[in-house]
């Protein structure tokens, strides 16, 4: 996998590369040859626009120069504010971009002209495709076209594993967001990516669903949210079974179980029937969320269809000598590795999740020719997939070493943890219902009459995603989330909402004051908080290439927060309607712009809309 960085890191990097050798020259040190991509890897945002556009640490010098990384980055500025200087007097008349370097501690400070902002950054990002088939109101900039990576693995993401005969509820939104925004990121950083999701139709669950209904249900079947009434039935059906744990009857709902469980999988028989009935509600409720979420998938892989296949694969590996008998059991012993006994099939020959982990991952290598495979999937089944992927090793799949496992934690309500089965949860329609309702009575109602209704019911929806999706993204995978509805829908706070509304009004200034394309005079932008957002605008490819490799997307989000914090504190402090010239209008104009454009972006990597007006 290589990474292409922005045309401004690089213009940085040649230029401390090039000060780097200056460097050594004078010191008269062979030093190690550290290249171009390596440098611009390195460049971070400096603390402030004051300080400098792009820093860079010396720390890594240190030990070949023999000198501390101050001293090392006050030397590279002298030599780089010489090389600019040089540049400049020529009679080639190349200007490298840069318009001067400082040291700051162990920092190598870089600041660049005006002109390299408008043509590197502020155009790129303003300056759609030319294509004639593209809408121009839609086409990104020609900045956002270009891949961050090339020569990338072909991909397959699997998230979101409902249950059918569950309702799905708040905290499958975390999985959910979380798989649909890394699709998006790895998208747009140029990956071929597979979207997949695997939801389990059968199982224990399942059949406490239809003995429940078949057994004890007297209500009358709903003709709509089938789909929420069956994870009733199934919260009703677990603590009726535990209500009747010691009792006598306890034996015949296991019987009972155990028959419903043997009809599934022969497929024959009343509950069977029922089984496909009841399955295509779920599906519904899953097709319904998805289509609000703005989520799709390329493939729909289902437990019931691995279920019977996977015994048979791990049949024909036993066969092969590749899996061992323990017992009466069959697996493969990882007890070397450090994780214990890998079991596939149990005495009575029935499978459990790791062989169906196993099948599903070798019809995921034979059907789409993967080469990484990224499962999304909660941090309490970290040991099945070290296990599962150790097998896949051990049976020879090149693919195993690519196989991750990115574990996230859960999500909570204010007052614990929630649960299904004891039926504790806030189910997502629901939710969305209410999210909705409360955007409408709270900002949207004042414009009844002025806006149609189908736009209000759209932004409240679309503001409704913001909230949720900007919620479960921006807190780091191995944290818990408390979900906080209140504080969620803010729209003067870290929110979605807040950057929405901020991209909205973006939009609004531009109609307001009639912004033009076409060249601006960038020197003119010489205000701090001007500056400030120009330092942070040019770092948005470098964070989305963060959020890629480390698998989270929880600093895009806190770029964008900053980004929007700026966009308000700009918007206070500079004036646009009243600019002492129509040329610093326009400059101020195209900044306001570019910051929309780049906050719009990455809203939508995230899988958030941005409505046209709040």
């Amino acid at each position: 996998m290589k990474k292409n960085h922005d045309e401004i890191r690089s213009l940085a990097a040649v230029e401390i590369q090039q000060g780097i050798l200056v460097l050594g020259s004078e010191l008269q040190i062979p030093i190690d040859q550290i290249s171009t991509s390596q440098i611009a890897e390195a460049l971070v945002e400096a603390p402030s626009s004051v300080l400098g556009d792009l820093a860079y640490g010396c720390f890594s010098l240190a030990k070949q120069f023999k000198k501390s990384p101050a001293e090392i980055a006050k030397r590279l500025a002298d030599i780089l504010v010489t090389q600019e200087k040089t540049e400049k007097s020529s009679s080639a008349g190349q200007v490298s971009g840069l318009r001067s370097a400082q040291a700051v501690g162990p920092y190598l400070n870089l600041f660049f002209t005006a002109a390299t902002y408008e043509r590197l950054l502020l155009n790129p990002i303003v300056t759609p495709s030319n294509q004639p088939e593209v809408d121009p109101k839609t086409s990104l900039g020609t900045y956002f076209q270009a891949p961050i990576y090339s020569e990338t693995p072909r991909t397959m993401v699997e998230f979101s594993q409902p249950n059918t005969h569950k309702e799905m509820h708040v905290g499958h939104m975390r999985n959910l967001c979380l798989g649909d925004a890394l699709i998006r990121l790895h998208r747009f950083a140029g990956y071929e990516i597979i979207s997949s999701t695997y939801p389990g139709d059968v199982g224990t669950h399942v059949a406490k669903c239809l003995w429940y209904m078949k057994t004890h249900n007297k209500e009358d079947i709903p003709f709509e949210n089938r789909g929420e009434w069956l994870g009733r039935m199934y919260s009703l059906a677990h603590l009726r079974l535990e209500e009747e744990v010691g009792t006598p009857q306890e034996a015949l709902n296991r019987e009972a179980l155990t028959t419903i469980l043997r009809q599934l999988e022969q497929k024959d028989g009343e509950y069977f029937e029922l089984w496909k009935t009841t399955r295509a509600w779920s599906i519904d409720l899953m097709k319904q969320v998805y289509a609000w979420a703005g989520v799709s998938f390329d493939m729909w892989y289902w437990e019931s269809d691995v279920d019977a296949e996977s015994i048979k694969y791990v049949n024909s590996l036993f066969h092969q000598n590749k899996l061992v008998q323990s017992q009466g059991a069959i697996g493969m012993n990882l007890e070397a590795e450090g994780l214990g006994f890998c079991l596939l099939l149990k005495t009575d020959g029935t499978g459990l999740y790791a062989t169906k982990d196993l099948e599903l991952a070798r019809r995921k290598f034979q059907d789409f020719k993967i080469e990484k495979s990224i499962y999304v999937v909660d941090l309490r089944q970290a040991l099945h997939f070290k296990q599962v992927f150790k097998v896949l090793e051990k049976l020879g799949f090149p693919q195993a070493n690519n196989c991750y496992h990115l574990q996230y934690n859960y999500v909570e309500l204010p007052d614990g943890p929630m649960s299904s089965r004891k039926g504790n949860i806030i189910p997502i329609t629901q939710l969305i219902s209410k999210m909705q309702e409360i955007v409408k009575n709270n900002f949207l109602n004042r414009y009844v009459g002025d806006w149609s209704q189908e736009e209000i019911d759209l932004v409240a929806s679309q503001v409704a995603k913001g909230a949720i999706k900007y919620g479960m993204l921006r807190i780091d995978t191995n944290k818990k989330i408390v979900f906080d509805m209140e504080e969620w829908l803010k729209i003067d706070g870290e929110s979605g909402p807040f950057i929405q509304y901020s991209v909205a009004r973006i939009q609004s200034l531009c109609l307001k004051f009639g912004y033009q394309p076409g060249p601006i005079q960038a020197e003119l932008l010489c205000h701090p908080t001007e500056k400030e957002i120009l330092a942070h605008l040019l770092n948005f490819k470098s964070v989305v290439g963060r959020c890629v490799e480390g698998l989270s997307p929880s600093s895009l989000c806190t770029y964008l927060y900053q980004l929007a914090k700026k966009f308000n504190h700009f918007y206070h402090e500079c004036s646009i309607g009243q600019a002492e010239t129509e040329e610093l209008k326009q400059a101020r104009l195209k900044l306001v712009k570019a910051s929309g454009e780049v906050l719009k972006t990455g809203l939508r990597l995230l899988g958030i809309p941005s409505p046209e007006r709040m």
